[in-house]
């Protein structure tokens, strides 16, 4: 029986803007971009989030929800300082970390003799040593695998701690509404609720070829899901998928030709980031990312597409026809595969 801790700052940007300027207190506030230059909201402070203002929502958008919504810039090298710090502060409990984001990680105390072996009490420990070492808060979840441990992480947020014991999974999960599941999205969520499922415990009278018939591969996930199994452990070194640049753009671009006319910079910027990677990766396939006029998005990857500027145009092409209207932003990426290859295909790029 594993020994899981989802540790995940409250409102990371904002809580050190907070911090390092105690006038930002108590008052709405949003780490984002400029809303006369399409900015996206990064992040927001709980005061914020009361008029609905949301991370990845348009900096414009947010405004209008909330007139005195203050929106600062980002200082991303002290957002990894700050991280940085909280980082290497879990390696005093145990070698077993797995960052997801500079604010986030889970951390495998099974085999820890930190506070006498106690998971909750170096949950509780952790909090502290962030607050006092920091300036912000921290909420944490306990519990017997990683995808309990996310939930329980954001039960008692901001500056919460929640603990599911394993005598206390099937209870807990019983309850959840299917929208609290990793993997189920707007749409899934949707499905689901047709289906006249809303909870976990109504998923649990389908068998398992049903939900498997409804819902493909990740109907078999879903089966696990619903009665708190998750086998996955918490993996020390990360493996990139990809890697991608994208860009917002202050007029939309009006056709296919824009859009091919704003490739090369994109492209530089990717062929940049390819350069800085450490690892031994081999590229596996590129894609085009088009966000439309409406918000509206596609992703076109393609397996064996040459990963060169006429490449990228030839999916960009293809991802045009899906939508054909004004584009607001692009992005280009390529997929990786962690084999070694030692001429990887990236340097066709460059």
């Amino acid at each position: 029986m594993r020994k899981i801790i989802h540790i995940d700052c409250d409102c990371f940007y904002a809580a050190i803007e907070m911090r390092d300027d105690p006038r930002l207190r108590n008052r709405p506030l949003a780490v984002g971009g400029d809303p006369g230059k399409r900015g996206v909201i990064a992040t927001c402070n709980y005061e914020a989030r009361a008029y609905g203002v949301r991370s990845a929502m348009a900096s414009a958008y947010a405004k209008k929800l909330c007139p005195d919504l203050l929106i600062v810039p980002g200082r991303m090298s002290v957002y990894r300082e700050v991280s940085a710090a909280i980082q290497a502060l879990f390696h005093d409990y145990t070698p077993l970390i797995q960052p997801l984001s500079l604010d986030e990680a889970y951390l495998d105390v099974t085999d820890s003799q930190a506070c006498r072996g106690s998971a909750t009490l170096i949950a509780e420990d952790i909090r502290r040593r962030v607050r006092e070492t920091q300036g912000i808060t921290v909420s944490a979840g306990v519990a017997p695998n990683k995808f309990l441990a996310k939930i329980a992480s954001d039960w008692n947020k901001p500056d919460g701690l929640k603990v599911v014991l394993p005598e206390e999974v099937d209870a807990f999960v019983r309850d959840l509404p299917v929208d609290r599941l990793p993997g189920v999205g707007r749409v899934t969520a949707q499905r689901l609720h047709n289906l006249g499922l809303d909870t976990c415990a109504e998923v649990r009278q389908w068998r398992r070829e049903d939900l498997y018939r409804e819902f493909g591969i990740f109907g078999e996930r879903l089966w696990e899901l619903v009665r708190g199994i998750d086998e996955r452990p918490v993996v020390v070194e990360r493996v990139r998928q990809s890697v991608s640049v994208e860009n917002t753009y202050e007029q939309d671009l009006p056709d296919l030709q824009a859009c091919i006319a704003a490739l090369p910079p994109l492209l530089d910027k990717l062929a940049q980031r390819l350069g800085r990677l450490e690892g031994d990766y081999r590229v596996s396939k590129p894609f085009v990312k088009l966000k439309f006029q409406d918000f509206t998005q596609t992703t076109l990857e393609q397996a064996g597409a040459p990963v060169t500027p006429a490449g990228f145009e030839e999916l960009c092409a293809q991802a045009f026809t899906r939508g054909n209207r004004p584009v607001r932003l692009i992005g280009v990426g390529v997929r990786l595969d962690s084999s070694y290859s030692p001429m990887g295909e990236q340097l066709t790029l460059f």
